[in-house]
């Protein structure tokens, strides 16, 4: 890319190589975003999953697969095709989708399934004039305030991940958990959402009962009927309640999946934590992958958690009392703090992978 005018700001000397290589950069983010709708339009309508077979397809074909408009299709193809979600056999006029591809767009229950995240996006997009409201006015936005589309795009966000690494690694990284649980333990799963991960853990860990907490009423209400769904409704109790304030004792396991840092008071929440636990019980903290230092999160997942951070974990915590606003890249150092702060002596960082932290946490 060339620029041919190149007045520089406010006086200041203009670098043309650093300038084309930032509009490079630019141009790569707006073919992003004006995909996102697509991606969406695509996970609705089924476009994917009808081509996840990886058998070739013209626009027409996908079109009368799926029940849509050829002419809109074949737009979205190639659209697809060049941001390389799709391929396209230039001498048959046909599309379809590798493996790799189709495990990532087509395919629901894998660790990498993607369009989910985009349901979450359209939500923060319809948001924006609130959003922008907020800036100016430094006021909070609870999670509850938000378009619906952010409840199923998160839980579809971070379920990939949970089915990844849950049952497999972060819980046989935790002392002595696993054991309890294959043998019977009393389980409780703060700001559970739609039940993803308590879902996930009442289908590894028959011998044992689940009880899934979160104050957003929808939410309970669609986490009971994916319990349903699930056939573990007998094991499984979902019920609206605040962090500091779910109710029964004597749990052998707590969970927090990547909800601490949205909590006005995430140290008032770990006192509580600590009066439920059993005797040994284990307190699991799941959050969003960070380091302490700030220059080093200004990377590509940093950008994915920072840009939701500002959009939605701050604005949750602001919205409540003490208003801690620990945002989703606070960094072991301050979650350490608040587990400490919150009465519990034992801290360690359990496990980690690209996007998410574990540590464990006794009293």
């Amino acid at each position: 890319m060339s620029t041919t005018q190149q007045a520089a700001p406010q006086g200041r000397t203009i670098n043309p190589d650093a300038l084309n290589a930032l509009l490079g950069r630019v141009v790569q983010d707006m073919g992003a975003a004006m995909n996102a709708p697509l991606i969406l339009i695509g996970d609705r309508l089924g476009l994917y999953r009808a081509m996840g077979d990886g058998v070739p397809v013209t626009p027409a074909e996908l079109a009368k697969r799926t029940g849509t408009a050829e002419r809109y299709v074949r737009e979205w193809l190639n659209a697809n095709a060049a941001g390389r979600l799709v391929e396209y056999d230039a001498e048959k006029g046909t599309f379809f989708l590798t493996p790799e591809q189709a495990m990532v767009m087509a395919l629901d229950d894998t660790p990498v399934h993607l369009p989910g995240f985009y349901h979450m996006l359209a939500s923060l997009m319809k948001d924006e004039e609130k959003l922008t409201e907020i800036y100016r006015t430094g006021k909070g936005m609870g999670w509850h305030e938000h378009e619906k589309g952010l409840f199923e795009g998160c839980e579809r966000f971070f379920r990939p991940t949970y089915l990844a690494n849950l049952v497999s690694s972060w819980i046989p990284a935790l002392e002595g958990v696993e054991a309890k649980l294959k043998a019977g333990a009393r389980v409780a799963d703060i700001g559970c959402g739609h039940g993803a991960s308590t879902l996930l853990m009442a289908k590894s860990y028959p011998a044992s009962k689940f009880f899934g907490f979160d104050y957003h009423s929808p939410s309970i209400e669609k986490a009971r009927e994916k319990a349903k769904a699930a056939g573990v409704a007998d094991r499984v109790t979902f019920q609206v309640a605040p962090a500091k304030a779910f109710p029964g004792k004597n749990y052998d396991f707590v969970a927090f999946f990547d909800c601490l840092h949205d909590m006005g008071d995430p140290v008032g929440a770990a006192k509580y934590v600590k009066t439920t636990l059993a005797e040994g019980g284990t307190w699991m903290i799941v959050e969003p992958f960070s380091n302490d230092d700030t220059a080093t999160n200004h990377n590509p997942v940093g950008r994915i958690y920072y840009s939701a951070s500002a959009t939605i974990c701050v604005p949750c915590s602001l919205s409540q009392e003490v208003a801690l606003g620990l945002g989703a890249q606070a960094g072991p150092a301050r979650i350490e703090d608040v587990v400490r702060k919150g009465g519990f002596t034992h801290f360690r960082k359990a496990a980690e992978t690209p996007f998410n932290m574990v540590f464990e946490t006794r009293a």
